[in-house]
C-alpha cells in the first residue's frame, strides 16, 4: 500500500512545485515590468526636461505599451494619464485629452486635481475657455481639501486668465484674489504679490470695483515688495503696479513705482527699458518735462539697441512732446521725424498720421508752412490706408491744411496753427473715467497674456474689449498705456491689439505720454498706433520663447508613481 501511494504523492508534489514555479516567474515577470514602465516613465519625464519631446512621447507610448501586457488598471490609467499631458505638451492639446479622458476611468478619477487640472490645460489650450474654467475650479477645491496651497494658487490663476479670456472681469479677480490668499498661506510671498497685480489690473476692466478698491489692492501688492528676491519679478511687479496707478491718474505714484523698478531692472535690458519708457511718459502726465527728457532719450537710445523699432517709435514720439512744452521746437521736430520713420519701418500708418499732424503744427510755429503743407499732405496720404477711420479725422486734416495754404498766401499776416496738445473739444471739466478706445483680438498668454499680457494672454493673457478712457485729454496731459494677456500666456504667443481710430482730437494730443506693462517678446514689425491702449512692454528677445526649456513653462502635471 505504502508503495502504491508513493508515486500519487510524488505527482502532487511534483504538480505543486510547477505550479509554485510558474506563480513565482509570472510575479518576477510583473515586476521586470512595472520597472520597465517606471524606467520609460523616469526616461520620458527628463527628456522633456531637455526639450527633446519626440523622445519624451515614444517612451510614454512604450510605457503605455507594456502597462497594455501587464494588466494592471492603475498603472494603465497613471500612463493614460503622463501620455495625454505629454501630448498637451506637445502641442496636441486634441490627443492629449483623449487619453486624459481615458484616464478618467477609474472609480476615483473625479477626485484626482492633478487629472482634472490635466483636463483643464486641454481644453484651455482648444480654446475652450469656459469648460477649462470649470476644471480649473474643480481641481482647485480638490488642491484645498489635501491641503495643497501652492497648487491651489496654480489652479485659481489658470482659471482666473480663462475667465478673462470670456471678459468675465469680476470671476477673474475673484480668482486672482484667491489664488494670493493660497500663495500667501504656503508663504510663498512672491506668487501671492504677482497675484494680486494681476487682480489689481484686471479691476480696471471692471466698473464693478471704486478706485478705492483697486488702490487697496494695489498697496497689498507693494508691501509685499521686500519679501520679493527674483529681481525680475521685483521689477515687473513694480512696473506693472505704477502702469495701474497711471490707469488711475495717481501720476505721483506711478512715478514712485517706475523709480523704484529701475534697480531691480538694472541688468535686464528689455525690462528697464520699458521701466525708462513708462517713467518718462509719468513724468510728462506731471508736468516735469526736464526730468521726462532725460528718460525719453535713455529709453529710445535701449530700445534701438533691442531692436523694438516700434516701441522706439513711441518714446521719439514722447519725447518730442516734451521738447515742445520746454520751448525747444528743434528737437521737437527732428524727434517727430525719427517717430515718423520707425512707424514707417514698422508699416503702423496710424501712428504716421498722428506724427506727420504734429509734425506739420510744430512747422507752422516756426513760421515754416511749406513743410507743415508738406506733412499734412502726407498725414492725408498715410490716412488712406487706415482702417474703420471716421471722415471727420479727414476732415479736421483737410481744414488745416487750407488754413496751412492760406498762410502761404497772405504771408503777411499769417494765419495763426492751432496750439499744440489742444483742441476744441477737450473738455478739463469732469473726472474721468478708466475707459479705453482700444479693440483687442482674442490673445491667447501670459498669459499673459500678453499676455501679455496682459496678456495680455494675454493673457494674458486675455483679449478684451476695453474700457473707454479720456484720461489723457484732461489738462495737464494723461497718460497712454499700452499693454497686454496675458495669457498667461502664459506658455503663450503675444496679443496683437487692433485700433479704433480717434475721432475726437487731432494727433498731436496723442503724444505726450505713452505707458506699456507687462511682457512680450520685442517685434520690429509692430502694428501698434500712438492712440493705442497698453500692450505689454518687451522684457525679452524673440528667441526668449525658443529656447525656454519646456520644465520652465510646462502647464500640465505628471505622474511618476507606479
Amino acid at each position: 500500500m505504502a508503495s502504491d501511494a508513493s508515486p500519487l504523492e510524488e505527482a502532487k508534489a511534483r504538480r505543486k512545485r510547477r505550479e509554485g514555479d510558474g506563480r513565482r516567474k509570472a510575479a518576477k515577470a510583473s515586476e521586470v515590468q512595472t520597472v520597465d514602465i517606471e524606467e520609460l516613465t523616469s526616461h520620458g519625464h527628463r527628456a522633456l526636461q531637455m526639450g527633446k519631446m519626440e523622445e519624451g512621447l515614444k517612451c510614454f507610448k512604450s510605457a503605455l505599451k507594456a502597462a497594455e501586457k501587464l494588466k494592471d488598471s492603475r498603472v494603465l490609467r497613471v500612463c493614460f494619464f503622463n501620455l495625454g499631458a505629454s501630448y498637451v505638451e506637445a502641442g496636441r492639446p486634441q490627443k492629449g485629452l483623449d487619453y486624459l479622458q481615458r484616464a478618467q476611468s477609474g472609480p476615483r478619477a473625479d477626485r484626482l486635481p492633478d487629472l482634472q487640472f490635466n483636463l483643464a490645460v486641454a481644453h484651455n489650450a482648444l480654446g475652450e475657455s469656459q469648460q477649462a474654467a470649470t476644471y480649473f475650479l474643480q481641481a482647485a477645491q480638490l488642491y484645498r481639501s489635501q491641503g495643497s496651497g501652492a497648487s491651489e494658487g496654480d489652479a485659481c490663476m489658470e482659471m482666473s486668465r480663462c475667465y478673462a479670456r470670456r471678459q468675465d472681469w469680476s470671476q477673474a479677480v475673484q480668482g486672482f484674489l484667491r489664488a494670493s490668499e493660497s500663495y500667501r498661506m504656503e508663504a510663498m510671498l512672491d506668487s501671492a504679490a504677482t497675484a494680486l497685480k494681476e487682480a489689481g489690473s484686471h479691476m480696471l476692466q471692471s466698473d464693478r470695483f471704486s478706485q478705492d478698491d483697486i488702490i487697496n489692492v494695489l498697496t497689498q501688492c507693494l508691501s509685499m515688495a521686500d519679501s520679493i528676491t527674483d529681481q525680475s519679478i521685483l521689477g515687473e511687479l513694480y512696473l506693472e503696479v505704477g502702469v495701474a496707478y497711471c490707469r488711475l491718474r495717481c501720476f505721483q505714484e506711478a512715478v514712485d513705482c517706475f523709480q523704484q523698478a529701475l534697480t531691480p531692472a538694472a541688468h535686464q535690458p528689455t525690462l528697464l527699458a520699458a521701466v525708462l519708457h513708462n517713467l518718462g511718459a509719468a513724468l510728462n502726465s506731471l508736468g516735469q518735462y526736464r526730468s521726462a527728457v532725460g528718460y525719453h532719450r535713455l529709453a529710445t537710445g535701449l530700445y534701438g539697441s533691442l531692436g523694438c523699432r516700434g516701441y522706439q517709435a513711441r518714446c521719439f514720439s514722447n519725447l518730442a512732446f516734451a521738447c515742445s512744452q520746454l520751448g525747444d521746437e528743434e528737437e521737437a521736430a527732428e524727434s517727430f521725424i525719427h517717430a515718423l520713420q520707425a512707424f514707417r519701418d514698422t508699416a503702423d500708418h496710424c501712428a504716421q498720421v498722428q506724427v506727420c499732424e504734429s509734425l506739420a503744427e510744430t512747422y507752422l510755429r516756426q513760421k515754416k508752412p511749406q513743410k507743415a503743407i508738406q506733412f499734412y499732405k502726407q498725414a492725408l496720404a498715410a490716412l488712406t490706408y487706415c482702417q474703420d477711420c471716421s471722415d471727420s479725422v479727414q476732415v479736421r486734416l483737410v481744414e488745416r491744411l487750407s488754413a496751412a495754404l492760406q498762410v502761404c498766401v497772405q504771408r503777411p499776416c499769417p494765419h495763426r496753427p492751432h496750439p499744440l496738445w489742444s483742441h476744441p473739444d477737450r473738455s478739463s471739466a469732469g473726472q474721468p473715467d478708466r475707459k479705453t478706445d482700444t479693440v483687442r483680438s482674442p490673445g491667447r498668454d501670459f498669459n499673459q497674456q500678453p499676455a501679455d499680457r496682459m496678456k495680455v494672454d494675454e493673457e494674458g493673457g486675455a483679449g478684451s474689449k476695453t474700457r473707454r478712457c479720456r484720461e489723457e485729454e484732461e489738462e495737464g496731459g494723461g497718460a497712454y498705456q499700452e499693454a497686454s494677456d496675458r495669457q498667461e500666456g502664459t506658455n503663450q504667443q503675444p496679443e496683437h491689439t487692433g485700433v479704433v481710430p480717434r475721432t475726437h482730437r487731432s494727433s498731436a494730443d496723442c503724444q505726450h505720454s505713452e505707458l506699456w506693462s507687462r511682457s512680450v517678446n520685442c517685434h520690429t514689425d509692430s502694428n501698434a498706433s500712438l492712440s493705442q491702449e497698453p500692450e505689454a512692454p518687451p522684457t525679452r528677445t524673440d528667441e526668449s520663447n525658443a529656447t525656454t526649456p519646456p520644465s520652465a513653462r510646462w502647464r500640465s502635471r505628471f505622474c511618476t508613481v507606479m
